[in-house]
């Protein structure tokens, strides 16, 4: 019992999934239709972009970047500026959480190096916003953009197009918000220059992550790039295996399990099919609040053909609590492991931000579908 309420706490959203899965066997009988629910497609894009990122973090790629970018006498805003940017341009290729997991540390040792570890909370939880917001960009950037993007079939053009000005207004008013507070000038130096680590192994990353890019625009086979990508890790990267998050993965197959037998049953079916019919951004965006935007997006898939409010929905939604995005719980735990942190203060200062982010991004989607720019 004590090992099961472990893993429960390692892996809450697993836990809930699992629980939903068994119970929707109830309704419907487990049978071959089941194999039928999941998308292996999007199974073998989460595989191999997992796997792939975690070889370019391997190979020090975003510590080198973040010291170049950092490095040197600097602007107290200009500094806050790059510690915000990073993580809001990287999530776009490298998911919102790697993004956090990488420069969140970051943030905690140059702040802690130059003396400024009161705008640390300031700093991280705005970190977290970039991550969730940049990650918006593209089909990459998070799971419910892969995976609403492979459901639909979305054409980059359409994406990019309903994506886009939502960005650009995030961009903005986050470069707004790092202007806040005093302003001065600091050194930044860090102890240990940060270096590219196998630059063999690189270069091998960079290949995959251009293939895995192919792949997601429907222009390289998904089987024939987890052959690639199974084939490399194989000869080349057995030690990036263990670090594949297998939890998400089997979150994806036990929602596609959920979802495809509360389908199955006629009845759920049509309440959900009308909810989602009166206005799919809201009642996924508020969804999300709850059980999180991937399995927001997971679950009502399945009930709508609109696309484009299930994304804006799931993607404006992973703001607000802090469980509406998984990704900022990471930051949360990587804050409360830095000395003196304050909880309170921290969530007080994360509510705000995200109902200001909320807000603004919710108005402005209206707007752009009152005018009819979607």
């Amino acid at each position: 019992m004590t090992c099961v309420w472990k893993w429960l706490r390692r892996e809450p959203v697993l836990g809930i999934a699992a629980f939903c899965a068994l119970l929707s066997m109830a309704l419907t009988p487990p049978s071959e239709a089941y194999l039928e629910y999941v998308d292996a497609r999007v199974l073998i894009l989460l595989f191999s972009l997992m796997a792939v990122v975690a070889g370019l973090q391997d190979c020090g790629l975003f510590e080198v970047l973040a010291q170049k970018l950092l490095s040197g006498r600097r602007r107290m805003r200009t500094l806050v500026l790059l510690l915000v940017l990073l993580p809001f341009f990287s999530s776009m290729l490298v998911t919102n959480d790697v993004a956090l997991l990488t420069f969140v540390p970051f943030a905690v040792l140059t702040l802690g190096l130059v003396g400024r570890q009161k705008r640390l909370i300031f700093v991280v939880v705005l970190q977290t916003l970039a991550a969730n917001l940049g990650s918006m960009a593209t089909p990459v950037g998070n799971p419910q953009n892969l995976y609403l993007y492979n459901a639909f079939s979305l054409e980059a053009g359409a994406f990019f197009a309903l994506i886009l000005p939502l960005v650009a207004v995030s961009f903005l008013a986050l470069s707004g918000a790092c202007l806040l507070g005093g302003d001065e000038t600091i050194h930044v130096t860090f102890p240990q220059k940060a270096l590219f680590r196998n630059k063999r192994r690189l270069a091998l990353m960079v290949l995959l992550f251009l293939l895995c890019l192919l792949c997601v625009f429907h222009l390289l086979p998904e089987w024939v790039l987890l052959a690639v990508v199974l084939g490399c890790l194989v000869l080349w990267g057995r030690d990036l295996l263990p670090r594949v998050d297998y939890a998400l993965l089997a979150t994806f197959v036990c929602f596609f399990v959920f979802a495809g037998n509360i389908g199955a049953v006629p009845a759920l079916r049509a309440a959900l099919t009308r909810a989602l019919a009166w206005n799919p951004a809201l009642i996924s965006g508020l969804a999300s609040q709850v059980i999180s935007n991937v399995p927001a997006a997971l679950l009502l898939s399945g009930f709508t053909d609109d696309w484009r409010g299930l994304l804006l929905g799931t993607d404006i939604g992973g703001l607000g609590t802090p469980v509406a995005s998984l990704a900022s719980l990471i930051s949360l735990k990587l804050y409360l492991r830095t000395p003196g942190a304050q909880m309170g203060r921290y969530l007080r200062f994360f509510t705000a931000a995200n109902a200001a982010g909320l807000l603004l991004l919710g108005v402005f989607a209206a707007l752009m579908a009152h005018f009819g720019l979607f």
